[in-house]
């Protein structure tokens, strides 16, 4: 592609900053626009209130970051970041049975969002060609009618003109608001799940040997709508955070004072992290964030103005449960770099916005499969739904019990395979036999 003059990104947040990364490739300026003030470490942004949370990079959002930024693994190694055996040091309730420990040859690393950003800013900030203003608020875009174009945006004071503008500002952006004032329709798919999610950080007792560094008690859907993780981060330290599904959790009175996020943890379909934490150091304030619904903005059928590029939440916000929204954005920005360096002529943002449908399709579906076993979910249910509750249910179980079958949904579950590996005819039979095994039985 030949080079371009100046690109515009709504939004510093790590969607934000991949885009910046693969387009500083091919053009000549690229400028960050953060609403945020320059962070002086990594500690969470006011417009990232998820970052107070778990987080959780999954394989092929890892690998991915490591081509894009080589060898930032090891700088968040070298600033206390936890690496830990995917399959060993992971210990995992699900849907009612413990999941086989095993050494899968697979390596995670734990930490949290803020140091995980920082890490990519302090790269992003080696970049000659990027530069990242702060306290940026843009008020509108800056739009030719003539040649229905986005050219440029416009701020408080002044316009900013470019090549082309990345809306990376998140799910409430700048270009839903834009289109909704000129009466387009965006065509989008939403699911209601009403999930919060609320966090605190532990010290733990140093001198209890502990034969995990991070357990998750996931509920058992539909009777229980309560799951919980606990994970070692840098600084030695745990972080909690509860989950609730369609208004299980009480928000304002968990948020009273610190017994009450340790009696919500009683809550869990096990005891194991009150157990933890009950005795344990509190470290931060207890913080919520809710997600009401999730929404996928079906931008690839659509005809956006020329010039303008969505990526990250901006396109499609999943299911935070899963651990799956970083390693998408992540996924998505090896995409376009793929995409510039192959054509050599320009940069069509309709061309990327139909692959990033491709990589956010079998992803959602996954997630909402889980998320309709919950009769209050509401929204459009992925075709054959009651079939792929079946199947799944049987693949979790069975992952509880059978190495073969866990190695291949860890590897689904992490975005390195598809799901349709789960489909080989040998794993078919199993998922057969056990249920005609359990049909048997008295």
């Amino acid at each position: 592609m030949s080079s371009k003059n100046k690109v515009i990104i709504i939004g510093g947040g790590i969607s934000g900053k991949l885009a910046a990364r693969v387009l500083s490739d091919v053009y000549k300026e690229v400028i960050i626009l953060e609403r945020d003030s320059e962070p002086e470490g990594p500690t969470s942004r006011k417009g990232a209130p998820q970052g107070e949370h778990l987080h959780a990079l999954l394989h092929a959002g890892e690998y991915g970051l490591e081509k894009l930024f080589p060898g930032i693994t090891e700088k968040f190694y070298e600033s206390g970041a936890v690496k830990i055996n995917s399959t060993i040091d992971l210990a995992w309730f699900h849907h009612g049975a413990w999941k086989i420990r095993y050494d899968g040859g697979y390596s995670t690393t734990l930490q949290t969002r803020p140091h995980l950003e920082w890490h990519i800013e302090q790269y992003i900030k080696r970049i000659p060609n990027i530069k990242v203003r702060y306290n940026q608020v843009v008020q509108d875009f800056l739009y030719s009618e003539a040649e229905n174009r986005i050219i440029g945006v416009q701020l408080k004071n002044d316009p900013l003109l470019a090549d082309l503008v990345v809306d990376s500002s998140g799910v409430s952006s700048l270009t839903s608001n834009w289109l909704h004032k000129r009466g387009t329709h965006v065509p989008e798919e939403k699911v209601e799940i009403n999930l919060s999610y609320i966090s605190k950080q532990f010290q733990l007792d140093e001198n209890q040997e502990r034969d995990w560094k991070i357990k998750m008690i996931y509920p058992d859907p539909p009777k229980e709508k309560i799951g919980g993780t606990i994970s070692k981060i840098e600084g030695n330290h745990y972080i909690v955070t509860i989950m609730g599904y369609h208004n299980a959790v009480n928000d304002k009175e968990v948020l009273k004072d610190d017994m009450c996020f340790i009696e919500l943890s009683k809550k869990l379909p096990r005891l194991d992290i009150y157990q933890e934490i009950e005795n344990a150091a509190s470290l931060t304030k207890t913080s919520l964030y809710r997600i009401p619904h999730l929404v996928w903005r079906r931008i690839e059928k659509m005809k956006l103005p020329d010039g303008l590029l969505l990526i990250g939440d901006t396109f499609c916000r999943i299911d935070p449960v899963f651990g799956q929204g970083m390693s998408i954005a992540i996924l998505e920005a090896l995409a376009l770099q793929k995409l510039i360096h192959k054509d050599t002529r320009q940069l069509v943002p309709a061309v990327f916005h139909k692959k990033a449908a491709k990589i956010i399709a079998p992803i959602w579906n996954m997630v909402l499969t889980e998320d309709f076993r919950y009769p209050d979910t509401h929204g459009k249910k992925p075709f054959g739904l009651s079939i792929q509750l079946w199947y799944a249910k049987n693949i979790f179980l069975l992952s509880a019990q059978n190495q073969e079958v866990y190695n291949a949904f860890v590897k689904v579950m992490n975005l390195v395979n598809p799901i349709t590996s789960l489909m080989r005819p040998r794993i078919i039979k199993m998922v057969l036999n056990r249920t005609f095994t359990n049909a048997r039985k008295p």
